[in-house]
């Protein structure tokens, strides 16, 4: 997803702050290319800033035009946001539906336009007939109207997030990996004489089912063995009579420390 080939059209808003507000969540996602249908002095400019704070410069560039046809004559799709379904109104992409096509365009150079209404009435058909694509974001149907920021924010959270990959702030284990997890939990429990006869198998794939769905990382899968293999320690020593686990290194003590 190139974010510089992606448009922000607003359409005849009216309240100078939502204006303000849509900068900032324009900018919290990285997109910076804003266009309005409307005229420049029909807003306030210190009431914009007051809600666009740091991303006044996303204001100070904004681009005004007399019509929705205008404003996305150099994209190669424009899509009008919509929480009405009508005759009209054709298919209507969810958010991560458009964000797939508005990947492939942008990538190829091409610019992608998402087109927001008027707060209080939105789009109309006739402005929704300038646009080639319809977008809309499931609400509840008892309050389905939304904030024009808020329809902002949503939709450029999916465009942005397309762009971050699957950053999840570790890299889980692999399976051969949880593998010799689960070999030691089991090798843990076995030494207290958990098991009778039978039973190990049908343990090691609870734990291989359960662990596998955390997406351990290496760091826990470690913690998770240390805390098996210390109780089992602490069951056999008081089995035998020791207050302590025979040799045990003092270091693992504290099993977060170790």
């Amino acid at each position: 997803m190139n974010l510089e080939n992606i448009v922000i059209v607003l359409c005849r808003p009216e309240e100078s702050r939502n204006v303000g507000a849509v900068c900032r969540a324009m900018a919290n996602c990285s997109l910076s290319t804003l266009r309005i249908v409307g005229k420049k002095e029909d807003f306030d400019d210190t009431r914009v800033r007051i809600l666009a704070i740091h991303s006044a410069p996303i204001w100070e560039k904004a681009v005004f035009f007399d019509s929705i046809k205008d404003a996305v004559a150099d994209c190669t799709v424009a899509a009008g946001t919509t929480r009405r379904r009508g005759k009209k109104r054709g298919k209507l992409l969810f958010p991560e539906e458009f964000t797939e096509e508005a990947s492939r365009i942008t990538e190829s150079g091409g610019k992608a336009a998402i087109v927001f209404g008027n707060e209080r009435t939105g789009l109309t058909d006739e402005e929704l007939d300038q646009c080639n694509l319809g977008v809309t974001i499931p609400t509840s149907e008892s309050f389905a109207s939304m904030n024009l920021s808020h329809a902002v924010q949503v939709m450029g959270y999916h465009i942005f997030r397309s762009t971050q990959g699957e950053r999840t702030g570790y890299t889980p284990i692999t399976l051969s990996r949880l593998d010799k997890t689960v070999t030691s939990l089991a090798d843990s429990l076995q030494k207290i004489g958990f098991f009778s006869v039978t039973g190990r198998d049908d343990m090691e794939k609870f734990w291989t089912d359960l662990l596998s769905r955390a997406s351990l990382s290496e760091s826990e899968a470690q913690y998770i063995e240390k805390i098996f293999d210390k109780a089992a320690g602490l069951a056999c020593s008081k089995r035998h009579g020791h207050e302590n686990p025979p040799n045990q290194d003092p270091g693992t003590r504290d099993i977060r420390n170790a």
